[in-house]
């Protein structure tokens, strides 16, 4: 495997991680499972709070976040 290669101890490094963790990577690809909504959900919340940064104290930023997350609601 080039990645292997003394060469290239970076990608080399890389590389053994899912050589490693063989039975973990076989199963992440081979099952339906999704994180995608989760994953969503978590990049609006933070987008919020990106916008509202050095505007708002915690008890407005959480409210906000509260009700987004409320009205987003299947």
């Amino acid at each position: 495997m080039l990645a292997r290669s003394p060469e290239l101890t970076a990608a080399a490094g890389f590389a053994a991680g899912p050589v490693s963790d063989r039975d973990a990577v076989v199963y992440g690809v081979s099952t339906d499972w999704s994180s995608g909504p989760v994953e969503g959900r978590v990049d609006d919340l933070k987008a919020l709070k990106h916008s509202m940064f050095g505007r708002a104290k915690p008890p407005l930023l959480r409210k906000r976040l509260l009700l987004i997350a409320a009205s987003r609601r299947p």
